[in-house]
């Protein structure tokens, strides 16, 4: 599975921002789709999840309420709509495909296949 993740920019404290993944190549509409980030001198932390089927979305306390994770399975796209955005979200945001379990969807080392990730920068 090939992913492209764009939508990245630099916006203002408060500003809303829209992310797309595409997916090409695999049975997209099996897997578990998930974005993480991954700022400056960090480790790479779990944002959202949403499940190949039933939609179920699990999102970081970080961004629960703010964010909201939604999939076609149609045209094999997932986007992270993001509000009410902070500089703390300033981060490469990437995209990311797997079959974790319930317990596990917010690990990293869960998801086989990655994009490239796009730049989020929000200034103060």
């Amino acid at each position: 599975v090939q992913l492209q993740a764009s939508g990245g920019g630099l916006v203002q404290t408060g500003a809303s921002l829209r992310l797309s993944c595409a997916a090409s190549g695999g049975a997209f509409s099996t897997y578990t789709v998930g974005w993480f980030r991954q700022a400056p001198g960090k480790e790479r932390e779990f944002v959202a999840a949403i499940r190949s089927t039933g939609g179920r979305t699990s999102y970081s306390d970080s961004v629960k309420g703010r964010f909201t994770i939604s999939r076609d399975n149609i045209k094999n796209t997932v986007s992270l709509q993001m509000s009410s955005l902070k500089p703390d979200d300033t981060a490469v945001y990437f995209c990311a495909v797997g079959r974790p379990i319930l317990s596990a969807i917010s690990a990293s080392n869960m998801y086989y296949y990655w994009g490239q990730g796009t730049l989020v920068t929000v200034s103060s």
